[in-house]
């Protein structure tokens, strides 16, 4: 008995889906496959289909078989309808009910070679048999339903007819693709709905672009006192057309680089977060404001720094832009970086190597420049030294003197355990030494060989900076 039921509670079949999405057109036959796979090996799989809504369906075929193991297909057709339907994607309404059971169980199946009708006879002569059922909702979609959704501003029900079918708007037509996005921006309030479709890969033609985007900014126009928002200009900086963005500047004059949309996204933040390298740099040389805030804050170099681009990010840090400007929770382009592991950009955002660089040089005004704008000053190369560590080796006191003030660590050791305090004294600067034990060096730190700095400038025979530590109290 106990077995029995263990046998009851295996699953019989897999559907390809737990919903049917079906291309909905009006007044025409729409159809989607179901695909079920038996889990059975030792026998076949009767199914039978119901539908709630019998008035609208047709199942074919509404009974069959699957062989061990193997998968088998009915198509579901919805009946030529007059009007769109009422909710959508999902229907609430509509739903099918797949009953099965394992053939050689059915009474009555017999050992004759089962075929559909002999199924479907069965089903309806056994209506209270056990069976294993499954539920199948249904989502209608496509480009019909899209195009209304897009039309009454629903931007939730486009949303999810995009992710439920995402090729939807590849296979448009360039007309089909163009109509839908005037239809978007002929919307009261067109901005999250074009940016919707631009963002999810709507396709179309730089005339269309310009035509759109001219008339956008001039309903634009007449509903704002400061004139258009630049829509035209963000469409062309969303799909990288350079020589557009251009000629636009040159028409409009470089007020309209930084017009906000009703985000406050300026064209530049569009192409960095699209990862179009060109247009921004364009868009950046034409006088664009590199660190211009959108309404959450957010600069282009931000966007950039969270999608991990480092092209993107390493041209606008080129172009000057400033990493250390946060979004309105404090959060500013290195940290979401980290955030989001992205190392390499995390990397160039600290700007360790050109810190240590300048460190090197002696670039006291460079040095300040990144120290300034949030380069990090505790940077290690691959051999674990510092900007202070090669600015205290090469006897650069100013520059030595500046990345204390910026927090830089008088502790820190490369991989043979020499502090700054260390290279000072190889180095042979005594006024390194002086500012390093000044700001607090500890005089008896020891490298990974047990030397201290009083040791090595012994052995070195720096005798004015050996009785220089020993008047600071090293130990001998």
């Amino acid at each position: 008995m106990e077995e029995k039921k263990k046998k009851k509670m295996i699953k019989l079949v897999e559907l390809s889906e737990q919903e049917v999405r079906i291309d909905f057109a009006l007044h025409s036959k729409c159809r989607a496959n179901v695909r079920l796979r038996s889990l059975c090996a030792t026998s076949p799989i009767a199914f039978k289909v119901q539908t709630s809504s019998p008035q609208k369906f047709m199942v074919n075929p509404p009974t069959g078989l699957i062989p061990p193991l193997s998968c088998a297909t009915f198509q579901i057709i919805l009946k030529p309808q007059a009007h769109l339907p009422p909710s959508y994607p999902r229907s609430p309404s509509d739903r099918f009910l797949i009953k099965t059971a394992p053939y050689s169980l059915l009474p009555g199946s017999g050992s004759d070679k089962p075929d559909s009708d002999s199924v479907g006879s069965w089903f309806a002569s056994n209506p209270h048999a056990p069976t294993q059922d499954h539920k199948l909702k249904v989502a209608f979609v496509g480009p019909a339903l899209l195009r209304h959704a897009v039309g009454r501003g629903d931007c939730d029900a486009a949303r999810s007819l995009i992710k439920r079918r995402k090729s939807v708007l590849a296979e448009l037509s360039a007309e089909e693709s163009e109509s839908i996005l005037r239809v978007a921006t002929e919307l009261a309030d067109p901005g999250g709905m074009v940016r919707l479709l631009l963002d999810s890969g709507l396709k179309i033609g730089a005339v269309a672009r310009g035509r759109v985007g001219t008339e956008e900014a001039e309903r634009n126009h007449d509903n704002n006192d400061d004139g258009d928002d630049g829509t035209e200009l963000h469409v062309a900086a969303a799909f990288d057309r350079t020589e557009e963005v251009l000629r636009l500047v040159r028409a409009r004059g470089s007020g309209s680089l930084d017009r906000g949309d009703r985000e406050g996204r300026t064209p530049l933040h569009v192409a960095a977060g699209k990862g179009n390298v060109r247009c921004a740099r364009a868009l950046v040389e034409s006088g664009a404001d590199k660190d211009a805030r959108s309404r959450d804050g957010r600069t282009a170099l931000y966007r950039a720094a969270a999608n991990g681009d480092r092209p993107m990010v390493e041209m606008l840090m080129e172009m000057g832009a400033d990493p250390t400007i946060p979004n309105d929770r404090g959060r500013s382009p290195l940290d979401v970086a980290r955030d989001k592991g992205h190392s390499e950009v995390v990397e160039m955002l600290e700007r360790g190597e050109p810190v240590l660089m300048a460190a090197r040089r002696g670039d006291s005004k460079q040095l300040e420049l990144l120290l300034k704008t949030g380069a990090t000053v505790n940077y290690r190369d691959q051999y674990g030294l510092t900007a202070m560590h090669v600015a205290a080796m090469k006897g650069h006191n100013d520059v030595l003197s500046m990345i204390i003030e910026f927090g830089g660590d008088l502790e820190s050791q490369d991989d043979e355990g020499h502090s700054p305090l260390h290279l000072a004294v190889v180095g042979g600067c005594l006024e390194a030494v002086v500012t390093l034990v000044g700001k607090g060096a500890n005089v008896d730190i020891k490298s990974k060989s047990k030397a201290t700095p009083l040791y090595m400038a012994t052995a070195m025979g720096q005798r004015d900076i050996a009785e220089f530590l020993v008047s600071k109290g090293a130990s001998s």
